[in-house]
């Protein structure tokens, strides 16, 4: 077992691996740039480093600081928690050429994963189901009229490199392709560097579905069932469940055999997360995550398992610490992402927490990095921390969530939080009656709390 890791990350997702490193008796080394010098994981750290100014790109993203940090510090691993380089393979290829572990996957399946192109073509041969669309990228229009012809209108359009709802366009007929081509091919190449697109069929009123995978390298993975992250805002996920209210145990069982026989065959190594778009009964691969998700605790929740723990286990070549029939779902949990943002335009709200309250009792977990008199800064993601609550039925869910959202106080920013409490108290959300274009149309009908 690894005697010292870094946390290449920051926020909750930072405190979060340093928790798990603390309770499995392993030294942490906290990273942080000139604007976290008083964040939580840096305070509760073993040792830190400071790694650059505000900016990601000279902090968060310093490859050469990061490595350096390793070297001065002696770390053996490095968590790269989510975002950042946490899907980045030279990364991954660089800590393991200085012999640093890298806590995640084999550089090859994050490279794979990456390119949306190949992680459909590999997704297919692995007998993973896939939308309908062009078996490349899309190189002019006239190849694009064809595709889009042979599958139906409408279409989507995705950028190869891309998330995030970035480089992606409905085009509804072929009047709309040309224009939807050239718009996603231009943000994909602002956000990514790279402007290769290609075509999916797009699906009406479907649910994202995402199946939790575990694997140990060595040709043994599970799963860990599915989460439901249909309410979303402009791609971005809001909140999650486990399990989802539209998923049978038979469709569980059948798609989550399908990932976990996949992940056997890829000898995949460490926590991913392979994304559904679910419709009238039939899933459909969108991508794969290969690395921890925000919206893990839901999964943990309903599980009883460490996802961190067992991210560092495999890491350290252990063996997975439960086989598939010991994986059984235990009730329902819900996940609220709470944002310094206004719970109506999104529009980012940093600055200092004047008075912070979280909720607490059965079945209330609060993960978050924030404290009362911290100060937001405004150079990253706006997530200040996530609610999750478990019960044994999603109505106990939904009223236990409903008494802590009531409890939660945040002052001095504005915060999603309404927005929630508007949620919880929708028939729509009640019945489970929702889709990944829900949320958007709510959002347009009124404001939250109005």
């Amino acid at each position: 077992m690894f005697g010292k890791i870094l946390i290449a990350n920051r926020g909750e997702i930072a405190l979060r691996v340093l928790r798990a490193c603390k309770e499995m008796g392993i030294a942490t080394v906290a990273v942080h740039s000139t604007a976290d010098a008083n964040a939580m994981h840096v305070k509760l750290a073993d040792e830190s480093v400071c790694i650059g100014p505000p900016p990601a790109k000279d902090s968060y993203l310093n490859i050469p600081a990061l490595l350096a940090a390793c070297e001065i510090t002696g770390a053996e691993a490095v968590h790269p928690g989510y975002g950042f380089l946490s899907e980045n393979a030279r990364f991954a290829e660089i800590l393991i050429d200085h012999g640093v572990a890298f806590i995640g996957p084999k550089p090859e399946h994050i490279r794979v994963m990456g390119d949306k192109i190949e992680a459909k073509r590999t997704a297919k041969k692995l007998g993973i189901p896939c939308v309908p669309g062009s078996e490349g990228g899309i190189t002019s229009d006239d190849e694009a009229i064809k595709v889009a012809s042979e599958i139906g209108y409408p279409v989507l359009i995705k950028a190869a490199a891309g998330g995030g709802g970035r480089g992606m366009k409905v085009a509804r007929s072929e009047d709309e392709l040309s224009s939807a081509l050239s718009t996603a091919r231009s943000e994909a190449r602002a956000n990514f560097g790279d402007d290769a697109v290609y075509i999916e069929k797009y699906l009406g009123t479907p649910r994202h579905i995402e199946i939790q995978v575990f694997g140990d390298g060595k040709g043994n993975a599970v799963h860990l069932g599915e989460r439901d992250c249909s309410l979303q805002r402009r791609h971005q996920k809001v909140l999650e469940e486990a399990p989802s209210p539209t998923i049978t145990a038979e469709q569980r069982a059948r798609i989550g055999e399908t990932c976990a026989k996949a992940m056997r065959d890829m000898k995949y190594l460490g926590a991913g997360t392979i994304e559904f778009l679910y419709e009238n009964g039939e899933f459909y691969f969108i991508e794969m995550n290969t690395r921890i998700q925000v919206e893990h605790p839901v999964t943990e929740a309903i599980t009883g398992f460490d996802l961190i723990r067992e991210q560092i286990r495999v890491a350290a070549g252990e063996a997975l610490s439960f086989t598939q029939d010991e994986v059984v779902l235990n009730g329902h949990a819900i996940e609220c992402r709470v944002n310094a943002e206004h719970p109506r335009t999104f529009r980012p709200s940093p600055g200092k927490i004047g008075y912070w309250h979280v909720p607490g009792g059965l079945g209330v977990r609060i993960d978050s990095a924030v404290y009362q008199g911290y100060s937001i800064p405004p150079y990253y993601d706006s997530m200040i921390g996530k609610l999750i609550v478990h019960a044994a039925t999603r109505e106990e869910c939904l009223a236990r969530l409903r008494r802590a959202l009531n409890e939660f106080v945040v002052e001095g920013i504005e915060t999603t939080l309404p927005l929630f409490r508007e949620l919880v108290e929708n028939d729509d959300i009640k019945r489970g009656a929702y889709d990944i274009h829900w949320l958007e149309h709510f959002l347009a009908e009124g404001e939250p709390g109005a």
